[in-house]
Protein backbone atom coordinates (compact mmCIF):
# COMPACT_ATOMS: atom_id res chain seq x y z
CA UNK A 1 0.00 0.00 0.00
CA UNK A 2 1.45 3.37 -1.01
CA UNK A 3 1.96 6.15 1.55
CA UNK A 4 -0.76 8.29 -0.04
CA UNK A 5 -3.30 5.46 0.02
CA UNK A 6 -2.38 4.59 3.62
CA UNK A 7 -2.86 8.19 4.79
CA UNK A 8 -6.14 8.46 2.89
CA UNK A 9 -7.31 5.26 4.55
CA UNK A 10 -6.37 6.63 7.97
CA UNK A 11 -8.31 9.83 7.36
CA UNK A 12 -11.33 7.79 6.31
CA UNK A 13 -11.04 5.58 9.37
CA UNK A 14 -10.74 8.62 11.61
CA UNK A 15 -13.82 10.24 10.04
CA UNK A 16 -15.89 7.12 10.62
CA UNK A 17 -14.77 6.76 14.24
CA UNK A 18 -15.42 10.45 14.82
CA UNK A 19 -19.01 10.01 13.62
CA UNK A 20 -19.51 6.94 15.81
CA UNK A 21 -18.03 8.61 18.90
CA UNK A 22 -20.18 11.69 18.43
CA UNK A 23 -23.38 10.06 17.24
CA UNK A 24 -23.67 6.76 19.07
CA UNK A 25 -25.66 4.01 17.35
CA UNK A 26 -25.54 4.69 13.60
CA UNK A 27 -26.13 2.88 10.32
CA UNK A 28 -23.70 2.54 7.41
CA UNK A 29 -25.92 4.75 5.25
CA UNK A 30 -25.87 7.44 7.89
CA UNK A 31 -22.08 7.17 8.18
CA UNK A 32 -21.73 7.56 4.43
CA UNK A 33 -23.91 10.66 4.54
CA UNK A 34 -22.01 12.19 7.48
CA UNK A 35 -18.50 11.49 6.21
CA UNK A 36 -18.99 11.84 2.46
CA UNK A 37 -17.35 8.45 1.92
CA UNK A 38 -18.69 5.87 -0.51
CA UNK A 39 -20.87 3.03 0.74
CA UNK A 40 -18.20 0.56 -0.35
CA UNK A 41 -15.52 2.37 1.68
CA UNK A 42 -17.83 2.52 4.69
CA UNK A 43 -18.53 -1.20 4.40
CA UNK A 44 -14.80 -2.02 4.26
CA UNK A 45 -14.00 0.19 7.27
CA UNK A 46 -16.89 -1.16 9.34
CA UNK A 47 -15.83 -4.72 8.55
CA UNK A 48 -12.29 -3.90 9.74
CA UNK A 49 -13.51 -2.19 12.92
CA UNK A 50 -15.88 -5.03 13.69
CA UNK A 51 -13.22 -7.70 13.09
CA UNK A 52 -10.80 -5.83 15.40
CA UNK A 53 -13.41 -5.53 18.13
CA UNK A 54 -13.90 -1.75 18.13
CA UNK A 55 -17.54 -1.65 16.98
CA UNK A 56 -20.50 -3.98 17.26
CA UNK A 57 -23.99 -4.35 15.84
CA UNK A 58 -26.67 -2.84 18.09
CA UNK A 59 -29.85 -3.52 16.15
CA UNK A 60 -31.69 -2.22 13.15
CA UNK A 61 -33.19 1.12 12.22
CA UNK A 62 -36.94 1.50 12.68
CA UNK A 63 -39.63 4.05 12.03
CA UNK A 64 -38.56 4.65 8.41
CA UNK A 65 -40.22 3.76 5.12
CA UNK A 66 -38.40 1.02 3.25
CA UNK A 67 -35.79 -1.52 4.31
CA UNK A 68 -34.30 -1.42 7.79
CA UNK A 69 -30.55 -1.11 8.23
CA UNK A 70 -28.08 -2.56 10.70
CA UNK A 71 -26.80 -0.04 13.26
CA UNK A 72 -23.40 -0.01 14.94
CA UNK A 73 -21.84 1.54 18.03
CA UNK A 74 -18.49 1.66 19.77
CA UNK A 75 -17.56 -1.31 21.98
CA UNK A 76 -16.92 0.44 25.30
CA UNK A 77 -14.87 -2.44 26.69
CA UNK A 78 -12.44 -2.57 23.76
CA UNK A 79 -9.89 -0.55 25.76
CA UNK A 80 -9.64 1.24 29.09
CA UNK A 81 -7.97 4.38 30.39
CA UNK A 82 -6.48 5.03 33.82
CA UNK A 83 -7.08 8.64 34.86
CA UNK A 84 -4.75 9.67 37.69
CA UNK A 85 -4.91 12.80 39.84
CA UNK A 86 -1.60 13.08 41.70
CA UNK A 87 -1.44 15.62 44.51
CA UNK A 88 1.03 16.35 47.24
CA UNK A 89 -1.23 14.69 49.81
CA UNK A 90 -3.41 12.22 47.87
CA UNK A 91 -3.36 10.06 44.73
CA UNK A 92 -6.71 9.29 43.07
CA UNK A 93 -7.16 6.79 40.19
CA UNK A 94 -10.26 6.13 38.11
CA UNK A 95 -10.66 3.50 35.37
CA UNK A 96 -12.96 4.42 32.49
CA UNK A 97 -13.93 2.75 29.24
CA UNK A 98 -14.24 4.18 25.73
CA UNK A 99 -17.72 5.52 26.52
CA UNK A 100 -16.34 7.46 29.50
CA UNK A 101 -18.10 5.15 31.95
CA UNK A 102 -16.19 4.98 35.22
CA UNK A 103 -15.76 1.39 36.36
CA UNK A 104 -14.00 2.09 39.64
CA UNK A 105 -12.09 4.64 41.68
CA UNK A 106 -9.46 4.26 44.40
CA UNK A 107 -7.41 6.75 46.41
CA UNK A 108 -4.79 6.83 49.12
CA UNK A 109 -2.26 9.27 50.64
CA UNK A 110 0.67 10.14 48.38
CA UNK A 111 3.81 8.18 49.27
CA UNK A 112 6.01 10.54 51.32
CA UNK A 113 9.24 9.34 49.68
CA UNK A 114 8.25 10.78 46.31
CA UNK A 115 10.21 9.81 43.19
CA UNK A 116 10.10 6.16 42.15
CA UNK A 117 8.04 5.25 45.20
CA UNK A 118 5.22 7.43 43.88
CA UNK A 119 5.55 5.94 40.37
CA UNK A 120 5.24 2.44 41.81
CA UNK A 121 2.34 3.58 43.97
CA UNK A 122 0.48 4.90 40.90
CA UNK A 123 1.00 1.58 39.10
CA UNK A 124 -0.25 -0.38 42.11
CA UNK A 125 -3.34 1.84 42.36
CA UNK A 126 -4.05 1.36 38.64
CA UNK A 127 -3.97 -2.41 39.08
CA UNK A 128 -6.12 -2.17 42.21
CA UNK A 129 -8.67 0.01 40.45
CA UNK A 130 -8.73 -2.32 37.43
CA UNK A 131 -9.27 -5.35 39.65
CA UNK A 132 -11.97 -3.52 41.62
CA UNK A 133 -13.82 -2.68 38.41
CA UNK A 134 -13.43 -6.15 36.90
CA UNK A 135 -11.27 -4.76 34.10
CA UNK A 136 -8.68 -7.09 32.50
CA UNK A 137 -5.27 -5.55 33.07
CA UNK A 138 -4.31 -6.38 29.49
CA UNK A 139 -6.97 -3.94 28.24
CA UNK A 140 -5.51 -0.93 30.02
CA UNK A 141 -4.04 1.03 27.10
CA UNK A 142 -2.98 4.37 28.56
CA UNK A 143 -2.62 6.18 31.87
CA UNK A 144 -2.91 9.96 32.03
CA UNK A 145 -1.36 11.44 35.15
CA UNK A 146 -2.24 14.92 36.29
CA UNK A 147 0.67 16.20 38.38
CA UNK A 148 1.41 19.54 40.01
CA UNK A 149 4.17 21.47 38.23
CA UNK A 150 5.49 21.57 34.69
CA UNK A 151 6.12 18.21 32.95
CA UNK A 152 9.07 18.28 30.53
CA UNK A 153 8.42 15.98 27.53
CA UNK A 154 12.09 16.02 26.44
CA UNK A 155 13.49 14.78 29.77
CA UNK A 156 10.46 13.26 31.50
CA UNK A 157 11.12 15.42 34.56
CA UNK A 158 8.43 17.41 36.36
CA UNK A 159 9.60 20.85 37.43
CA UNK A 160 8.02 23.30 39.88
CA UNK A 161 6.47 20.50 41.96
CA UNK A 162 8.10 20.86 45.39
CA UNK A 163 5.45 18.71 47.09
CA UNK A 164 6.55 15.60 45.15
CA UNK A 165 10.16 14.96 46.11
CA UNK A 166 12.54 13.89 43.37
CA UNK A 167 10.27 14.48 40.37
CA UNK A 168 12.56 17.26 39.16
CA UNK A 169 15.57 14.92 39.21
CA UNK A 170 14.30 11.85 37.34
CA UNK A 171 12.60 10.74 34.14
CA UNK A 172 9.14 10.35 35.63
CA UNK A 173 7.46 9.42 32.35
CA UNK A 174 9.84 6.52 31.68
CA UNK A 175 9.60 5.30 35.28
CA UNK A 176 5.81 5.30 35.09
CA UNK A 177 5.75 3.39 31.80
CA UNK A 178 8.20 0.83 33.20
CA UNK A 179 6.03 0.33 36.28
CA UNK A 180 2.79 0.13 34.30
CA UNK A 181 3.90 -1.73 31.19
CA UNK A 182 1.83 0.49 28.89
CA UNK A 183 1.82 4.09 27.73
CA UNK A 184 1.74 6.87 30.33
CA UNK A 185 1.26 10.59 29.74
CA UNK A 186 1.97 13.32 32.29
CA UNK A 187 0.05 16.59 32.20
CA UNK A 188 -0.21 19.52 34.58
CA UNK A 189 -3.13 18.86 36.93
CA UNK A 190 -4.73 22.28 36.49
CA UNK A 191 -4.49 21.92 32.70
CA UNK A 192 -6.50 18.74 33.09
CA UNK A 193 -8.97 20.55 35.34
CA UNK A 194 -9.71 23.20 32.71
CA UNK A 195 -10.21 20.44 30.13
CA UNK A 196 -12.57 18.64 32.49
CA UNK A 197 -14.62 21.78 33.13
CA UNK A 198 -14.69 22.53 29.40
CA UNK A 199 -16.05 19.05 28.63
CA UNK A 200 -18.45 18.30 31.49
CA UNK A 201 -18.37 21.25 33.87
CA UNK A 202 -18.94 24.97 34.11
CA UNK A 203 -17.00 25.73 30.93
CA UNK A 204 -19.10 23.83 28.38
CA UNK A 205 -19.39 25.65 25.08
CA UNK A 206 -16.75 28.27 26.00
CA UNK A 207 -13.64 28.39 23.81
CA UNK A 208 -11.75 30.98 25.89
CA UNK A 209 -11.66 29.68 29.42
CA UNK A 210 -9.41 29.85 32.48
CA UNK A 211 -9.39 27.64 35.58
CA UNK A 212 -7.68 28.75 38.79
CA UNK A 213 -7.08 26.23 41.56
CA UNK A 214 -6.43 27.71 45.00
CA UNK A 215 -5.58 25.52 47.95
CA UNK A 216 -2.19 24.70 49.44
CA UNK A 217 -0.84 26.21 46.21
CA UNK A 218 -2.22 28.21 43.32
CA UNK A 219 -2.13 27.41 39.62
CA UNK A 220 -4.16 27.94 36.49
CA UNK A 221 -5.09 26.24 33.25
CA UNK A 222 -5.98 28.18 30.12
CA UNK A 223 -7.87 27.35 26.92
CA UNK A 224 -7.80 29.79 24.01
CA UNK A 225 -9.87 29.24 20.88
CA UNK A 226 -10.75 25.80 22.22
CA UNK A 227 -7.10 24.71 22.56
CA UNK A 228 -5.15 24.06 25.75
CA UNK A 229 -2.25 26.49 26.23
CA UNK A 230 0.90 24.76 27.51
CA UNK A 231 3.71 27.17 26.68
CA UNK A 232 7.31 26.60 25.59
CA UNK A 233 8.25 24.46 28.61
CA UNK A 234 4.78 23.28 29.69
CA UNK A 235 4.76 25.95 32.40
CA UNK A 236 1.97 28.18 31.07
CA UNK A 237 -0.43 29.00 33.89
CA UNK A 238 2.04 28.76 36.79
CA UNK A 239 0.10 31.56 38.42
CA UNK A 240 1.93 31.24 41.73
CA UNK A 241 5.01 32.78 40.13
CA UNK A 242 3.35 36.07 39.22
CA UNK A 243 5.91 38.65 40.41
CA UNK A 244 3.74 40.37 42.99
CA UNK A 245 2.32 39.60 46.40
CA UNK A 246 5.49 38.71 48.26
CA UNK A 247 8.85 40.11 47.13
CA UNK A 248 9.59 38.18 43.90
CA UNK A 249 13.34 38.68 44.43
CA UNK A 250 13.42 36.80 47.72
CA UNK A 251 14.91 33.28 47.38
CA UNK A 252 11.72 31.68 48.73
CA UNK A 253 9.75 33.24 45.87
CA UNK A 254 11.87 31.31 43.37
CA UNK A 255 10.86 28.09 45.11
CA UNK A 256 7.20 28.66 45.95
CA UNK A 257 6.28 31.75 43.92
CA UNK A 258 5.69 35.31 45.15
CA UNK A 259 1.95 35.23 44.45
CA UNK A 260 1.44 31.77 45.89
CA UNK A 261 3.21 32.69 49.13
CA UNK A 262 0.56 35.27 50.02
CA UNK A 263 -2.55 33.98 48.22
CA UNK A 264 -2.58 30.24 48.98
CA UNK A 265 -3.21 28.57 52.33
CA UNK A 266 0.13 29.53 53.92
CA UNK A 267 -0.51 33.21 53.24
CA UNK A 268 -4.08 33.00 54.54
CA UNK A 269 -2.92 31.36 57.76
CA UNK A 270 -0.17 33.94 58.26
CA UNK A 271 -2.54 36.88 57.72
CA UNK A 272 -4.97 35.47 60.25
CA UNK A 273 -2.19 34.88 62.77
CA UNK A 274 -1.04 38.49 62.36
CA UNK A 275 -4.58 39.88 62.64
CA UNK A 276 -6.01 37.70 65.42
CA UNK A 277 -2.89 36.89 67.41
CA UNK A 278 -3.49 33.13 67.30
CA UNK A 279 -3.67 30.29 64.80
CA UNK A 280 -6.68 28.75 63.07
CA UNK A 281 -7.19 26.33 60.19
CA UNK A 282 -8.40 27.60 56.83
CA UNK A 283 -11.87 26.01 57.25
CA UNK A 284 -12.09 27.58 60.70
CA UNK A 285 -11.20 30.99 59.26
CA UNK A 286 -14.08 30.67 56.80
CA UNK A 287 -16.40 29.65 59.64
CA UNK A 288 -15.27 32.63 61.72
CA UNK A 289 -15.77 34.99 58.79
CA UNK A 290 -19.28 33.65 58.23
CA UNK A 291 -19.94 34.28 61.93
CA UNK A 292 -18.80 37.89 61.51
CA UNK A 293 -15.37 37.85 63.20
CA UNK A 294 -13.61 40.98 61.94
CA UNK A 295 -10.11 39.45 61.68
CA UNK A 296 -11.37 36.52 59.58
CA UNK A 297 -13.49 38.79 57.37
CA UNK A 298 -10.47 41.02 56.73
CA UNK A 299 -8.32 38.00 55.85
CA UNK A 300 -10.82 36.70 53.28
CA UNK A 301 -11.35 40.20 51.88
CA UNK A 302 -7.62 40.52 51.26
CA UNK A 303 -7.48 37.01 49.78
CA UNK A 304 -10.26 37.96 47.36
CA UNK A 305 -8.42 41.14 46.35
CA UNK A 306 -5.22 39.16 45.72
CA UNK A 307 -7.10 36.57 43.70
CA UNK A 308 -8.78 39.33 41.70
CA UNK A 309 -5.33 40.73 40.85
CA UNK A 310 -4.28 37.30 39.58
CA UNK A 311 -7.44 37.03 37.47
CA UNK A 312 -6.80 40.52 36.14
CA UNK A 313 -3.28 39.51 35.09
CA UNK A 314 -4.64 36.50 33.16
CA UNK A 315 -7.49 38.49 31.66
CA UNK A 316 -5.23 41.32 30.50
CA UNK A 317 -3.14 38.87 28.46
CA UNK A 318 -5.54 36.10 27.44
CA UNK A 319 -9.00 37.73 27.64
CA UNK A 320 -10.97 34.62 28.74
CA UNK A 321 -14.75 34.79 28.70
CA UNK A 322 -15.00 32.91 31.98
CA UNK A 323 -12.72 32.10 34.91
CA UNK A 324 -13.62 29.02 36.95
CA UNK A 325 -12.39 28.93 40.54
CA UNK A 326 -11.55 25.53 42.01
CA UNK A 327 -9.48 23.93 44.72
CA UNK A 328 -10.32 23.52 48.40
CA UNK A 329 -10.18 27.31 48.94
CA UNK A 330 -10.92 28.79 45.52
CA UNK A 331 -14.29 27.07 45.10
CA UNK A 332 -15.67 28.29 48.43
CA UNK A 333 -18.85 30.25 47.55
CA UNK A 334 -17.99 33.03 50.02
CA UNK A 335 -14.69 33.67 48.28
CA UNK A 336 -16.16 33.38 44.77
CA UNK A 337 -18.73 36.07 45.63
CA UNK A 338 -16.08 38.37 47.12
CA UNK A 339 -13.96 38.01 43.97
CA UNK A 340 -16.97 38.87 41.80
CA UNK A 341 -17.43 42.06 43.82
CA UNK A 342 -13.82 43.30 43.76
CA UNK A 343 -12.70 42.29 40.27
CA UNK A 344 -14.50 45.22 38.56
CA UNK A 345 -12.58 47.57 40.88
CA UNK A 346 -9.22 46.54 39.41
CA UNK A 347 -10.04 45.34 35.88
CA UNK A 348 -12.11 47.26 33.32
CA UNK A 349 -13.57 44.45 31.17
CA UNK A 350 -16.29 42.00 32.23
CA UNK A 351 -15.13 38.49 33.12
CA UNK A 352 -17.54 35.77 34.24
CA UNK A 353 -16.50 34.19 37.55
CA UNK A 354 -17.93 30.83 38.56
CA UNK A 355 -17.09 28.05 41.01
CA UNK A 356 -16.07 24.64 39.71
CA UNK A 357 -18.93 22.14 39.43
CA UNK A 358 -16.61 19.12 39.15
CA UNK A 359 -14.83 19.79 42.43
CA UNK A 360 -11.95 17.48 43.24
CA UNK A 361 -12.81 15.33 40.20
CA UNK A 362 -12.04 18.05 37.64
CA UNK A 363 -8.51 16.78 36.96
CA UNK A 364 -9.73 13.17 36.71
CA UNK A 365 -12.35 14.16 34.14
CA UNK A 366 -9.67 16.06 32.20
CA UNK A 367 -7.32 13.09 32.37
CA UNK A 368 -10.05 10.88 30.91
CA UNK A 369 -10.57 13.46 28.15
CA UNK A 370 -6.86 13.50 27.28
CA UNK A 371 -6.73 9.71 27.38
CA UNK A 372 -9.76 9.28 25.13
CA UNK A 373 -8.49 11.86 22.66
CA UNK A 374 -4.98 10.43 22.55
CA UNK A 375 -6.23 6.87 22.20
CA UNK A 376 -8.53 7.95 19.41
CA UNK A 377 -5.67 9.69 17.58
CA UNK A 378 -3.25 6.81 18.15
CA UNK A 379 -5.61 4.07 17.01
CA UNK A 380 -7.58 5.83 14.30
CA UNK A 381 -5.81 9.10 13.49
CA UNK A 382 -3.67 10.05 10.53
CA UNK A 383 -0.04 11.14 10.71
CA UNK A 384 -0.95 14.77 11.26
CA UNK A 385 -0.81 16.99 14.33
CA UNK A 386 -3.67 16.39 16.71
CA UNK A 387 -6.51 18.89 16.42
CA UNK A 388 -9.33 19.29 18.87
CA UNK A 389 -9.87 16.31 21.11
CA UNK A 390 -12.63 14.00 19.89
CA UNK A 391 -14.97 13.40 22.82
CA UNK A 392 -18.52 12.13 23.24
CA UNK A 393 -21.14 14.87 23.71
CA UNK A 394 -21.54 15.90 27.35
CA UNK A 395 -25.18 14.78 27.45
CA UNK A 396 -24.11 11.26 26.43
CA UNK A 397 -21.30 10.83 28.94
CA UNK A 398 -21.88 8.44 31.81
CA UNK A 399 -18.76 9.71 33.59
CA UNK A 400 -21.13 12.08 35.37
CA UNK A 401 -21.82 9.18 37.73
CA UNK A 402 -18.37 9.82 39.19
CA UNK A 403 -19.54 13.21 40.44
CA UNK A 404 -22.44 11.95 42.54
Amino acid sequence: MSQAIRISRQFSLRSVMEAIVQGGSVSRASLAKQTGLSKQTISEIMRQLEDEGWVQETGRTSGHVGRTAVTYELVPSAAYIAAVDLGGTKVRVAICDLSSHVLSEVAEPTHPDGGRAVCEQIAALCWAAADKGGVPRSKLRIAVIGAPGAPQPETGRVLLAPNIAGFDQMDVATALQAALGFEAMIENDVNLAVLGESWLGAGQGIDNLAFIALGTGVGSGLMLNGQLVRGATNAAGELGFLPFGADPFEPESLRAGAFERVTASHGILQRYRDAAGHDATVPAIFDKANAGESAAVAVLDETARLLARGIGAIAAIANPQKVILGGSIGSRPELVEKVRQVLPLCFPYPVEIEASVLGNHAALVGAAAIGLGHLHNTLFGADTPESRISLPPANAVSMRELLR
